[in-house]
């Protein structure tokens, strides 16, 4: 009985239901929307980091990788050193540099990685094959693009320009032999990969021997603390960071995205319980005479309490399961926006579908409808019978 009264009350004023759902699914979009950016950049960085496998990363003493131009020297001794541990299965370095590509009367410059291929976590292959020579490079789209190259062709590629003379230096041939995504790279940059002697040649004697960033693949069944503390104990002038520490200093830096979903969410909440609880507080209003009428035919108060919180009930999931497919629009053209920061890794997604997020702000949405019928059904429940009978014929 209660299900058919809150149907039938619902159906009465089609278009002020059909408009409040309208506002809950706009609020329940944004709670989600919300709900996934505050836990999706996380789970987003964390996939990357994890996505080839490394648990470790070494930089620079006082530096994040890539963070500053600062490099580590004698990375042969440390490759050794590293690698004397059992329990690393995978010691990468890697070189960032930039080069310079003369294309007619155009010079092309990009970021490049020096890198071991056959170790390497920073790119995947889309065609082609690894550079496993000195005198090859691979390429991704972007660069790949602005040179109008094909696979197979041999580039002039430089390790110094000098833009006033036009003169290069520290000059090489290299041939594309594939083109590659690079994981950490950013929306529209321009980058390449090379054999990691091949790059600290080109960067000049001060880069004979020094790597930007050591990635480390430990072993299944380790400890990471250990490896972490075992190299501390005997590399002193690196910075060590597993996948914790650097989630915790992305959250650091980034944690006013979070606050605002925090906002954003709880104010969207909110603006939804307030519109259930205006539209049923109406409804409720308009029907004080029927339902005193229930009540002296025998209707108990519980379910009169009933149909007026399923009313509510029924305006909030409705309205949250079609917020559900807004919000899922919304925050893929959000993301799309966000990604496309200086500096930010293009796989990182700032709305991070997960249902664990869309249960939560369906939940949400479900507990402020019922409290939002909570006070009109109430009040409605404990008016005296006889007196607003009367009020109402009088009316």
């Amino acid at each position: 009985m209660p299900f058919a009264l809150a149907w039938t009350s619902l159906r009465r004023h089609g278009t002020r239901t059909l408009l409040a759902m309208l506002g809950v699914a706009v609020a329940a979009a944004m709670l989600l929307d919300m709900v996934m950016m505050s836990t999706g950049m996380r789970e987003s960085f964390r996939s990357l980091l994890l996505s080839r496998g490394f648990q470790l990363r070494l930089a620079p003493k006082g530096t994040l990788p890539f963070d500053t131009d600062a490099t580590m020297s004698n990375t042969g001794g440390m490759v050794r050193v590293l690698r004397a541990n059992p329990n690393f299965t995978a010691v990468s370095p890697v070189l960032g540099g930039t080069i310079h590509i003369p294309r007619g009367d155009r010079v092309i410059t990009s970021s490049a990685l020096g890198l071991d291929p056959r170790v390497q976590g920073d790119y995947e292959m889309l065609s082609g094959r690894d550079p496993l020579a000195a005198n090859e490079m691979v390429a991704n789209d972007e660069l790949i693009r602005a040179l109008g190259v094909r696979m197979g062709d041999t580039l002039r590629v430089a390790g110094g320009y000098d833009p006033q003379t036009r003169e290069y230096s520290l000059t090489r041939r290299l041939v594309l032999t594939g083109r590659v995504r690079f994981l950490y790279g950013a929306s529209h940059q321009r980058a390449a990969a090379m054999q990691l002697g091949t790059l600290q040649k080109m960067s000049g004697p001060d880069k004979a021997d020094a790597s930007s960033l050591f990635m480390i693949r430990v072993r299944e069944g380790s400890s990471v603390d250990s490896a972490t503390r075992w190299i501390r104990e005997r590399i002193f002038t690196v910075n060590v960071i597993s996948t914790e520490s650097a989630l915790n200093q992305v959250d650091e830096r980034l944690r006013y995205f979070r606050q605002l979903a925090v906002i954003l969410g709880s104010v969207s909440l909110f603006v939804g319980f307030l519109l259930v609880t205006t539209l049923v507080t109406v409804s409720v209003n308009e029907r004080i005479g029927e339902i005193a009428v229930m009540r002296a035919i025998g209707v108990s108060r519980v379910h009169v309490v009933m149909q007026i919180v399923l009313e509510g009930v029924a305006i909030s999931l409705v309205g949250a399961f079609a917020g559900l497919l807004l919000g899922l629009v919304t925050g893929r053209y959000l993301n799309s926006i966000l990604s496309s920061f200086p500096g930010l890794p293009e796989a990182i997604d700032f709305f991070l579908f997960q249902p664990k997020a869309a249960w939560t702000a369906l939940g949400l949405l479900a507990l402020s409808g019922i409290a939002a019928g909570v006070y009109p059904a109430f009040r409605a429940s404990s008016l005296p019978i006889a007196t607003t009978l009367r009020q109402e014929a009088i009316a």
